[in-house]
């Protein structure tokens, strides 16, 4: 398993070492993040139509959850 890295420390999943502890990620394009529910996430990556993206500032990850929210679970990743 290849380590995947986060500095954003108030995400569900991120650990020390700024490691994500999340079950499975998926990075869009930060256009379709913003056109799509947070619902959409990586238990549903079979469904979503690959894109370009220009450079890594058009990226985005959206298995991102507050720490501390309701929203834990909502997407069906949980954390390692």
């Amino acid at each position: 398993m290849s380590n995947i890295y986060c500095i954003i420390d108030n995400c569900h999943y991120w650990g020390e070492g700024n490691k994500c502890h999340a079950s499975e990620i998926i990075i869009v394009s930060d256009s379709y993040a913003s056109e799509t529910p947070d619902n959409i996430d990586a238990p549903l990556h079979q469904s979503i139509q690959p894109v370009n993206a220009a450079d890594c500032m058009d990226t985005c990850c959206k298995t991102f959850v507050p720490r501390g929210t309701n929203k834990i679970n909502v997407d069906g990743v949980t954390r390692n």
